[in-house]
């Protein structure tokens, strides 16, 4: 009897080929996964310019104004003043620039984005990650674009390219450590205005009752106590130390005090309000 014809069978004189069963690849690590969504924050700046903007006109804007309307009454002369301010005008910056991450999870959350994340087999924090990684490239522009400008003003970093180095180190940790800050907020809110909002209402009486633009010797004892035990004023110190070529370890050690204690304390919690959404 002859046997029925298989339909399946490939035609006759074409080689079959068998394929072997294959090891299944291994995960990408928590480290792979973060740099993925890094690389997409990078790609807002491309689709989403206008961050860009805002990110370098506001320090210019601060940098030249308070330079050559304050510099004068507070120092004697805008290059002098222009010593003491640029480290903290850089500090300001990175701690107001932390305030998009916030920004940018809200406006993603709004739009479902971080639904199809969770779905996806990754490292649950990686989202955020990016979302600091993105932080990470608009610190180091900006301040090296205020960097670029103080020099051009008369600056000079009296440790040389060491200091500066250690000193952008220094601010990329600190503008890590408030991003959990507006990450956190970003988790609450929905309305990215509104996490700005909050995020300035924040911000204004850590920097503005600081170190950063004027000396604290001159100020009320009441506020000179908070200037003083300020994180923002603390962090200030440190990078004018390094900067400037006085600093200490023990300067150092009390300015990464609050970003280490942020991470360590909101990190946990942006993963659980995230989890629980």
């Amino acid at each position: 009897m002859k046997e029925p014809a298989d339909d399946h069978a490939p035609p006759a004189g074409i080689p079959v080929r068998r394929f072997e069963p294959v090891a299944r690849p291994p995960a990408p690590s928590a480290v792979s996964n973060a740099l993925v969504f890094g690389w997409r924050a990078v790609l807002k700046f491309r689709h989403v310019p206008e961050q860009l903007f805002d990110l370098v006109m506001t320090p210019i804007m601060f940098t030249l104004l308070f330079t050559f309307v304050f510099g004068g009454a507070l120092a004697g002369s805008p290059r002098e003043y222009l010593q003491f301010f640029l480290p903290g005008i850089l500090v300001q910056t990175v701690t107001f620039n932390a305030v998009y991450s916030g920004m940018n999870l809200s406006t993603d959350l709004g739009k479902g984005l971080f639904d199809r994340f969770r779905s996806l087999p990754i490292w649950p924090l990686a989202p955020f990650a990016g979302l600091m990684i993105g932080d990470v490239l608009r610190h180091l522009i900006a301040a090296t674009i205020i960097l670029v400008i103080g020099l051009i003003l008369g600056y000079r970093p009296e440790a040389g390219i060491l200091g500066v180095l250690a000193a952008f180190a220094l601010l990329v940790t600190i503008g890590f450590g408030f991003g959990w800050v507006f990450i956190v907020l970003g988790l609450l809110i929905r309305t990215p205005t509104t996490v700005m909002t909050l995020g300035f209402s924040f911000l204004f009486p850590l920097v503005f009752a600081s170190n950063i633009m004027v000396d604290p010797a001159t100020m009320p004892d009441w506020l000179r106590a908070f200037v003083e035990a300020n994180p923002v004023s603390l962090m200030t110190t440190a990078v004018r130390g390094l900067m400037g070529g006085g600093m200490s370890l023990g300067q150092i050690a009390l300015a990464l005090l609050a970003p280490v204690a942020l991470t360590a304390l909101l990190a946990p919690v942006t993963l659980r309000l995230y989890r629980r959404q």
